[in-house]
């Protein structure tokens, strides 16, 4: 092994020289500094670790950034998908020659806030180098948010990937990153946790191991860095990881970023969890279908009782189903000002909410 910029590159027979893999947290070569009016938490917590780098040039996105004729004056959340695993509309209701689901049948109309992808959220903020966009996961139908969102808000670069969990509607969508790898900028840093990053060593062998490959063949250019249930940073903005159960024994991270707390994928709460949880000005939270809850996800009468509990100022669910109808569950929801002071809706895929960092 070769010591590089405080870095281990290893040798080119290990494994590891395909992929990126760094211990812990920031991975912005470029000179930190700070917005006055956001605080994004200290850089005294970093940890020291050994990072280990693929052979794509480690230029910094901000080069990218600054070709964006885009100007953002207030940080932002766009929820690029805001639905289960198969999405809504599903296939076998539009085709079922007997039954007509309503709420299939109004996701398919152009503009219908029923129409949802993959649960995933992009976080957009400005720092001196230009904005940033950090994506909370990409599922398998992430390419088709892109597709829809990125031009429409004049989205062109992806800073980094922070990821929930393993599934496939949360990393299912990391091999189409390749069109921003191959034709926007050199490498994305995929923060994730080491049990995940087990996972991904199975379902996206190539991407760690490009020995595989075809000669000639482009795929994503990405950098792992593994992460564990601490804080950490990202271009100057801190994550703090909120560890929660999705499904028996299996563990799931939503995240806190300045003071919105996103859970995307939760069946139980752990108690240690909800200190975390204090103060959360916009909860972002799973709620899978207007009856009950199911084995790995809260039902909305579940996820409402966390929302009593937690107290948030604002709530956007997401993660919903094709049973729950936009705008009369919403509509429902609205009830609940009136009664208990909760400001409680459904997000929708495209929405784009104001925050402060």
């Amino acid at each position: 092994m070769i010591l590089m910029q405080g870095a281990v590159r290893p040798s080119p027979s290990s494994l590891t020289r395909f992929a990126r893999l760094t211990r812990h947290l920031s991975f912005s070569n470029t000179k930190r500094s700070s917005i006055p009016v956001y605080s994004y938490g200290s850089s005294g917590s970093r940890l020291q670790s050994n990072r280990i780098y693929a052979d794509a040039s480690l230029q910094s996105n901000s080069s990218v950034q600054k070709r964006e004729k885009i100007t953002l004056e207030q940080p932002e959340i766009i929820f690029m998908g805001t639905g289960t695993s198969e999405g809504v509309p599903r296939v076998s209701c539009l085709t079922h020659p007997l039954k007509k689901c309503p709420v299939c049948s109004k996701a398919v109309v152009r503009g219908n806030k029923n129409k949802r992808l993959n649960t995933s959220l992009l976080i957009r903020y400005p720092r001196p180098s230009g904005i940033s966009n950090v994506l909370i996961d990409a599922g398998k139908f992430f390419y088709q948010s892109a597709l829809r969102w990125f031009p429409t808000y004049g989205i062109r670069s992806i800073d980094a990937v922070v990821i929930t969990h393993s599934h496939a509607d949360a990393i299912g969508g990391l091999d189409d990153l390749r069109d921003w790898t191959n034709n926007v900028q050199p490498y994305i840093p995929i923060y994730v946790a080491k049990r995940d990053f087990e996972v991904m060593k199975k379902t996206h062998y190539y991407l760690l191991d490009k020995s595989v490959i075809i000669p000639g063949a482009a795929v994503s250019e990405l950098q792992f860095d593994i992460i564990d249930e601490n804080p950490f940073t990202v271009h100057d903005l801190k994550f703090t990881p909120l560890p929660v159960w999705h499904g028996s024994n299996y563990r799931s991270l939503g995240f806190r970023f300045g003071n919105i707390c996103y859970i995307s994928d939760v069946s139980a709460i752990p108690d240690e969890t909800y200190p975390l949880l204090k103060d959360c000005e916009i909860l972002i939270m799973d709620a899978l279908r207007p009856d009950r809850s199911s084995s790995t996800h809260f039902g909305l009468p579940q996820a409402l009782e966390e929302v009593r509990k937690i107290q948030p100022k604002r709530t956007l669910f997401t993660g919903m189903m094709h049973l729950m109808d936009h705008e009369e569950v919403n509509e429902s929801l609205l009830k609940l000002k009136e009664t208990e002071g909760l400001d409680v809706q459904l997000s929708y895929d495209g929405l784009r909410v104001p925050i402060n960092l």
